[in-house]
């Protein structure tokens, strides 16, 4: 059985309170399925509105990118697993991947190894003292994520035909970046429409402040997951 679109698309919570949050999940009603909580939401109330949602039913992307010794990454990710989230970020680093399988063993927990963030190109690269493109290194952590048994990896869009061709068709790629035709970039610099990003190979949108910002935030959601629908399910159109 295929997934719907709403099971694919994230919405990001990049918002300063839980207030505010949960307002987005209320505005956005039963277009939103899954909700992406990261480091601005955990730190006042997030944690707890993460339980919160997943109780109510939805499911959680709990974007912490984890990365500290094998023993720290584990303690914590067996602890995030008990909470019940969706799916759970650390960076893709060979050992703290090992160790976060290990953790996340029969917890139904979804580990995504993040390969290179997508605020960064070639030239940020360069200043951090990486040698490889964008691309190269993201397709190197992308099989060394697959090597590790992580449930899948977050890459640009615009690596997600080439990740999927390194990882194969059963790891979620999952692809913030995302942008609608004519809204904003922000910081994002390697960023893909829904269309374009589905057609490439991404299982998983992420989507923050095109809905979050949005006037209408339930119509941004509609029209993000119809623009999917075409690209994954043409012939339902």
């Amino acid at each position: 059985m295929r997934d719907s679109a709403e099971d694919r698309l994230i919405i990001g919570l990049d918002v300063p309170s839980v207030e505010e949050a949960r307002a987005i999940v209320d505005q956005v009603g039963d277009a939103g399925r899954v909700y992406k909580i990261g480091y601005q939401l955990a730190f006042v109330g997030g944690l707890e509105l993460a339980r919160q949602l997943t109780a109510e039913g939805k499911r959680v992307f709990l974007d912490m990118k984890l990365l500290d010794i094998d023993n720290t990454v584990a303690k914590g990710v067996e602890q995030i697993a008990r909470m019940g989230v969706f799916m759970l970020t650390l960076h893709a680093y060979p050992k703290a991947m090992a160790a976060a399988v290990e953790a996340a063993k029969g917890s139904g927990l979804c580990l995504l190894g993040v390969t290179v963030l997508t605020s960064m190109d070639a030239a940020d690269l360069i200043e951090a003292g990486y040698r490889d493109t964008p691309e190269a290194l993201v397709l190197s952590r992308a099989a060394q994520a697959r090597a590790a048994g992580m449930g899948g990896i977050v890459c640009s869009a615009a690596e997600a035909e080439a990740v999927r061709a390194t990882v194969g068709p059963d790891l979620a790629v999952v692809t913030p970046g995302i942008r609608p035709v004519g809204a904003d970039h922000g910081d994002q610099k390697r960023v893909v429409t829904p269309y374009d990003a589905i057609v490439a190979g991404a299982s998983h949108l992420v989507v923050g402040r095109p809905i979050v910002k949005a006037e209408d935030p339930r119509a941004a959601t509609r029209a993000i997951l119809d623009d999917m629908r075409r690209a994954a399910w043409p012939s339902n159109n």
